[in-house]
C-alpha cells in the first residue's frame, strides 16, 4: 500500500494511491507497495505483465465524442442527459460537478504512473535479455506518449508553431513518484517535445511484428510519429513514418487491415444481423483494424438517445455507403427521430487507440498536402473500396486533380469514417489553426425539439478548444494554472 502520510496531490487525487495493475495472472507480491510508493517487481515477466492492464484498454475519455461539430441533439433525451453530457455539447467552461473525477484524467495519468515505473526500473530486472528488457521500455516510453498526446490535444491549445513555446499545455511528469505534490504546466511545445523524444527513442527497440493488439510494436510506434507530425502541421516530417507503419503492418504476425463492408454487409457475412445495438462487430482485441488497442464505451453508439448524426454530416454519405449501417433513425429501445435524423448504433465502443482507417486517411491527407494527389487519391480510394460498392468507390476527377478540393475530401471521408466516434473534435483543433482550411470546421452546435425544430444554437468559442482542468484537480492542486 502507499505511505498514509502522502499529500493530496494531482496525482493521488485521480487514484495512483489505488493504482493496482490488473492482470488475472499478476502474482500478488506484483501489486504490493513499499514504504516508498513503489511497484514491487522483479522480473521481466512482472514488467511485461503490468503492460496488459485492462486499464490500458479501457480509457474512459469520451468528451470529444459530444464535442464534434459532426453532433446534434435532440430532446427530451438531452433535457434527460446528465450534466457532463450536456456542458460537453454545449461547449461550456466547466464540465464536471466539483466532486467529480474528471475521466479526461483519471485513467490516463494512472497509467502515465505505470509507463514511468517500467521505463525507470526495468533494465534492472534480475532476469531476462539486455533486448526483451529494452523492448518492455520501448513499449512503456511509447504508450506514454500516446497518454500525453491524448493529454495535449484535451488540455493543451491546439499546436501552432508560432506560439507553442509559451502556450501553456500539462504537467509533464516523468517519475514515478506519488509523493509529489508540486505540479506546474509545461508548454505545448515542452509536451511535444517529450512526445516526439519518447517515440524516436522507443522505435529501434519496438517489436517488429504486431503480436497482440495491446502491445506497441513499429507499426504503432512510426504510424503515431507521423500522426503526431501532421498534427504539428509538418507533412514533410510525417509521410517517412506513416510509409514505416504500412510496410510494419504488412509484417503483422495478426491479421491487420480494412474491412470489406461489402463482404461484411454481404449475405451471411459476419457483421450481420444487425440488431438494435448495431452490427454484430468484433471485440477491441479481436478488430483486424486495430494496430493499437484503445477504447471508450460510446455511450451514443450504444443506449444513449440524446446525440444524433447532424443533418449536414448525414448529408456527406452517398446512399450506397454501407457504414450507413452503423447509424438508425430510431431512439434506443424504441421510437423514431423527426425529419429521418439519426444516431449512432454500434459498436458500443469507440476504437481511439490507432486504426488502419486513420493510417489511411492521415497518409491521404498528408501525401495531398505535399502535391501527391494520385498517391493520395490511392490511398483514399483503397478505403472507399472497402466501404461501398466498387462502382461508388472512385474520387471525381475534378477533386481529385485539385489540391485544395482533395484535402477537403479526404477531410469530409474522416468524418464519414469516424462520425460520432470522437475523432472529429481532434481534427476540429488542429484544422482551427490551419490557415487554408480552419474554414471547414463548424462552430455551432443544434438542439432540435422532438418536432425536429431547432431549439437552441449552442456557439463555440475558441477557448473551448481546450478543455478546463475540472474542479476537483484545481481545488487539490491550487498551483496549477487553469485554461481561461
Amino acid at each position: 500500500m502507499f505511505m498514509k502520510k502522502v499529500k493530496f496531490s494531482i496525482l493521488y487525487s485521480l487514484g495512483f494511491a489505488a493504482l493496482a495493475v490488473s492482470s488475472g495472472s499478476c502474482k500478488k507480491s506484483f501489486l504490493e507497495i513499499t514504504p516508498k510508493g513503489k511497484l514491487v517487481a522483479k522480473s521481466v515477466n512482472d514488467y511485461e505483465k503490468s503492460l496488459f492492464s485492462l486499464d490500458l484498454v479501457n480509457m474512459g475519455t469520451d468528451a470529444q465524442i459530444a464535442m464534434g461539430d459532426e453532433v446534434a441533439a435532440i430532446d427530451p433525451y438531452f433535457s434527460g442527459s446528465n450534466f457532463r453530457t450536456q456542458s460537453l455539447f454545449k461547449w461550456e467552461d466547466v464540465n464536471y460537478l466539483p466532486a467529480d473525477n474528471p475521466a479526461e484524467m483519471a485513467v490516463p495519468m494512472q497509467n502515465i504512473y505505470l509507463f514511468n515505473k517500467v521505463i525507470e526500473e526495468v533494465m534492472k530486472a534480475t532476469d531476462g535479455t539486455d533486448e526483451a528488457k529494452r523492448s518492455l521500455q520501448a513499449q512503456a516510453r511509447a504508450a506514454r506518449a500516446w497518454t500525453y498526446f491524448m493529454l495535449i490535444n484535451y488540455f493543451g491549445k491546439p499546436y501552432n508553431a508560432a506560439t507553442a513555446a509559451s502556450d501553456p499545455g500539462f504537467p509533464i511528469i516523468e517519475k514515478a513518484d506519488v509523493t509529489q505534490t508540486k505540479f506546474t504546466r509545461a508548454t505545448v511545445q515542452q509536451v511535444y517535445d517529450l512526445i516526439l523524444n519518447d517515440l524516436n527513442t522507443a522505435l529501434p527497440d519496438l517489436p517488429a511484428q504486431l503480436t497482440h493488439r495491446m502491445r506497441l510494436c513499429k507499426a504503432t510506434g512510426e504510424g503515431l510519429l507521423g500522426k503526431v507530425y501532421l498534427f504539428m502541421g509538418k507533412p514533410n516530417e510525417a509521410l517517412p513514418h506513416l510509409n514505416n507503419s504500412f510496410t510494419a503492418m504488412a509484417a503483422s504476425a495478426l491479421p491487420t487491415g480494412l474491412y470489406d463492408y461489402n463482404i461484411r454487409f454481404g449475405a451471411g457475412g459476419s457483421f450481420l444481423p444487425i440488431s438494435m445495438f448495431g452490427p454484430t462487430y468484433p471485440s477491441t482485441i479481436n478488430n483486424e483494424e486495430n494496430i493499437l488497442a484503445k477504447q471508450v464505451t460510446n455511450n451514443w453508439g450504444f443506449a444513449n438517445s440524446e446525440l444524433l448524426l447532424s443533418q449536414e454530416a448525414a448529408a456527406l454519405f452517398g446512399p450506397s455507403d454501407l457504414r450507413m449501417n452503423f447509424f438508425a433513425n430510431s431512439a434506443y429501445p424504441s421510437g423514431n427521430y423527426p425529419n429521418g435524423m439519426k444516431r449512432r448504433r454500434g459498436p458500443g465502443t469507440a476504437q481511439i487507440g490507432f486504426t488502419v482507417p486513420d493510417l489511411y486517411l492521415l497518409r491521404a491527407e498528408t501525401k495531398a498536402r505535399l502535391n501527391d494527389l494520385p498517391g493520395a487519391r490511392t490511398d483514399l480510394e483503397a478505403l472507399r473500396a472497402k466501404r461501398m460498392p466498387a462502382t461508388d468507390a472512385p474520387i471525381p476527377n475534378a477533386i481529385a486533380t485539385d489540391k485544395n478540393a482533395l484535402i477537403r475530401f479526404i477531410l469530409e471521408e474522416r468524418i464519414r469514417e469516424f462520425a460520432v466516434s470522437g475523432y472529429r473534435w481532434f481534427d476540429m483543433r488542429r484544422l482551427s489553426v490551419d490557415p487554408e482550411f480552419s474554414n471547414t470546421i463548424g462552430n455551432t452546435h443544434k438542439l432540435y425539439n422532438d418536432q425536429g425544430v431547432v431549439a437552441a444554437t449552442y456557439t463555440l468559442r475558441p477557448e473551448r478548444l481546450t478543455m478546463r482542468f475540472a474542479p476537483k484537480i484545481i481545488d487539490l492542486n491550487p498551483g496549477l494554472d487553469n485554461n481561461p
